[in-house]
């Protein structure tokens, strides 16, 4: 059956998820920027988020039926401890196994940044985010293809330094909304 709404898919890691640390096992909170966004727009949104993913090294098929594709990675490549480089490298395989028709339905942001917390113990990792906030805009505009960075967007980080929280969700969904809105 086709549909006349936007298809989107949402793929990230734990901050795709929704994945909320709060509890003793983590959970997930009950509307994480995904969702808000399917809600704002009335758009059929599939939240892809996977806790602990990292960039694909393998070969990945583009979504069929999709018009767009958001990808949210690094920040677990980066606790693996890869550099920035290394990270953006694996992004570039990653997004040039696609068609170039394919890559004009994608929009790559970089992850949140992070702050001291219980995951981040000293400013390496912080510095790491922001490097590869950088590096992906610069990938980004190489490959021709839409860029968000999420730095200034002023998101709430939970008690670990890494996951947003509620309303960091809210946050994030709300700059997003605001940027496909425009039309961008």
């Amino acid at each position: 059956m086709a549909t006349d709404k936007i298809q989107v898919l949402c793929y990230g890691d734990s901050n795709t998820y929704g994945y909320d640390p709060r509890g003793f096992f983590g959970g997930r909170y009950d509307h994480p920027w995904p969702e808000l966004l399917a809600r704002e727009n009335g758009w059929e949104v599939s939240n892809e988020g996977e806790n602990g993913r990292e960039i694909p090294t393998g070969k990945c098929l583009f979504p069929a039926e999709c018009d767009l594709f958001i990808v949210m990675l690094g920040t677990n490549d980066l606790l693996q401890l890869r550099s920035p480089e290394e990270t953006t490298d694996r992004m570039e395989r990653f997004i040039t196994q696609f068609s170039e028709a394919e890559r004009k339905k994608l929009l790559l942001i970089a992850p949140p940044p992070v702050k001291y917390g219980e995951w981040v113990q000293d400013d390496s990792l912080i510095k790491d985010v922001q490097a590869l906030a950088v590096a992906l805009e610069a990938l980004a505009q190489r490959l021709d293809i839409r860029f968000l960075n999420s730095e200034g967007w002023n998101l709430s980080l939970a008690f670990d330094g890494v996951h947003l929280t509620l309303e960091g969700h809210r946050a994030f969904a709300a700059h997003l909304i605001d940027y496909l809105n425009k039309g961008e």
